[in-house]
């Protein structure tokens, strides 16, 4: 018989070309599974910048949504009694220190001193009328003589930012900015701030009303920066953030 005639196996016939194929399609999908797992691990890194927020207020965390940065929400416990002679000024930034450094704490306590790449952000806000911190309101009288109190006339917004970052054990670093604005308020008739109780808005916001909210329509003038008042102020963290390499947002 001729090699012409003779019966030809192909590769794919063979018990050998069989075990090879295999072997590639067993390469390929493993191949094919990292792949997927470094796709999910790098979604993952990106969707995750490493911060935390130790703060427990929504308004805050809405707001780093809002331009693009996501964060574990890690609220601290620190005592927010003002010092004696304490100005208005330094107890908002030692506050939005303290929160941070409290929260950089507790990553290092939980990831036994694994802190680099991680950040910690505090904040804290307040209102200031003469010279006199405006907390929350303890009842319906306080809030009610907190609000006619503003009626009229501009007071102080204080909002402090730190951001924790770096090495627990050897090179924590700590960064913090203070942003003043000035609120000025319309005439509001006693009436009005009973009517303002009674929506509920003012019991847990200092200073007793929320500009992001139903108290919006006292304000006839604001100089400084609305997302401060608000409870964060954006600029000067995106500013914090970008230094510690954490970007606001990423073109698309």
């Amino acid at each position: 018989m001729s090699s012409a005639s003779r019966p030809s196996t192909s590769d794919a016939d063979s018990p050998a070309s069989s075990l090879f194929a295999n072997s590639g399609a067993t390469t390929q999908r493993n191949v094919m599974s990292q792949g997927v797992a470094q796709q999910g691990s790098d979604q993952q890194d990106a969707a995750d910048p490493g911060l935390i927020l130790a703060s427990g207020s929504p308004r805050r965390r809405d707001l780093l949504a809002s331009i693009g940065i996501q964060c574990e929400v890690a609220p601290v416990d620190i005592d927010e009694t003002p010092q004696a002679n304490e100005s208005p000024e330094h107890y908002v930034l030692r506050l939005a220190r303290e929160k941070s450094q409290a929260g950089f704490a507790a990553l290092a306590q939980r990831t036994a001193g694994r802190t680099v790449g991680r950040r910690v952000l505090g904040a804290d806000t307040a209102l200031a009328l003469d010279g006199r911190i405006l907390g929350k309101p303890r009842d319906e009288l306080d809030a009610r003589e907190m609000l006619l109190s503003l009626s009229g006339r501009s007071h102080q917004v204080l909002s402090g930012v730190a951001l924790c970052h770096g090495d627990a054990g050897r090179d924590m670093r700590c960064e913090s900015e203070l942003v003043e604005s000035r609120v000025t308020f319309r005439t509001i008739t006693p009436e009005e701030a009973a009517r303002y109780w009674a929506t509920g808005e003012p019991a847990d916001k200092a200073g007793g009303y929320a500009i992001q909210g139903l108290g919006a329509v006292f304000v006839s003038h604001l100089e400084g920066s609305y997302s401060a008042v608000v409870g964060l102020p954006l600029h000067e963290t995106a500013q914090l953030l970008s230094k510690a390499g954490v970007q606001p947002w990423q073109p698309l």
